[in-house]
């Protein structure tokens, strides 16, 4: 069989011509041969596998960029790349529809539970720091990168929950707000300015001691819909306890990896800031 037109390609890929002008525009989808006075675009029979897989994994809602990466791929790759994406989809969807769920409840006027609150002091540390301005779809890559960046062993930490790296959110993050946040990784006293050196990208800075109140979320919480469930249950604390947290900023302080948590197993907490209380009769009181 001879090459064939767009428009037979089309019909026998059953993806539009403008479709494969896109495609072809994008080194997606390459014709055979393009007729170099006329423009136009001829397809060998041999392309109709490709044509179809890119047509399937569309209808999936994959992005171009990456069913590019798939259909390069050999077929035991490919497959385990579309099942990744699919499961981060159903993920998705499962965590929206949490948030779903929220968000009737409380539209309806129905007093959910609230999540519990704890309390704990923290000291005086050092931080090294980098804060960006990052969509949600940018977070996640951010923050792993960061983690496993200073959390190969060869950075000094501070023991127990003192020394979880954390997030700072300065402003709202999701499809239409970049933050900006801040990604902190304590680091002893006397070891902050070598470690330092060794990262001229951080910065280092000083972080005076203050209490925190805090959720804490497993991995199976770790959604919106956990997050927004921890954020109003430490408004509603604060108001009920008169507390007013420091600044406007809320933030994250990762203490398991969730990668190899189970669902059950608590990985993270939402903390809000509170000014350290002075004891009567101390300097300062």
């Amino acid at each position: 069989m001879g090459l064939l037109t767009i428009g037979a390609f089309a019909r026998a890929s059953r993806l539009s011509p403008k479709a494969l002008r896109l495609y072809d525009e994008l080194g997606l989808l390459r014709p055979a041969r393009t007729d170099p006075d006329s423009g136009y675009r001829f397809y060998d029979p041999a392309q109709l596998e490709r044509a179809r897989l890119v047509a399937w994994l569309r209808r999936l809602g994959m992005p171009l960029a990456r069913i590019r990466a798939v259909c390069d791929l050999d077929p035991e790759a490919a497959a385990a790349d579309v099942a990744a994406y699919w499961a981060a989809v159903e993920a998705e969807t499962a965590d929206r529809r949490g948030l779903a769920v929220l968000l009737v409840d409380h539209l309806s006027g129905k007093d959910t539970a609230m999540a519990e609150v704890a309390v704990r002091d923290m000291p005086a540390r050092m931080l090294l720091s980098i804060q960006r301005h990052l969509t949600a779809e940018q977070l996640e890559a951010f923050t792993t990168g960061l983690v496993l960046r200073l959390g190969d062993g060869s950075v000094p930490g501070l023991p127990g929950i003192e020394g979880a790296p954390f997030l700072i959110y300065y402003g709202q993050v999701d499809e239409d707000g970049d933050g900006p946040v801040e990604f902190c990784r304590p680091v002893p006293d006397s070891e902050a300015e070598g470690v330092a050196a060794r990262f001229q990208d951080l910065v280092l800075r000083a972080e005076p001691a203050h209490r925190e109140a805090y959720v804490r979320l497993t991995k199976a919480q770790t959604g919106q819909a956990g997050s927004l469930r921890a954020l109003q249950a430490l408004e509603r604390w604060a108001a009920e306890h008169g507390e007013t947290p420091q600044g406007v900023s809320v933030r994250t302080v990762f203490f398991a990896d969730p990668r190899t948590a189970g669902d059950d197993d608590p990985v993270m907490d939402v903390v809000a800031s509170l000014p350290k209380r002075v004891t009567p009769g101390t300097p300062g009181a």
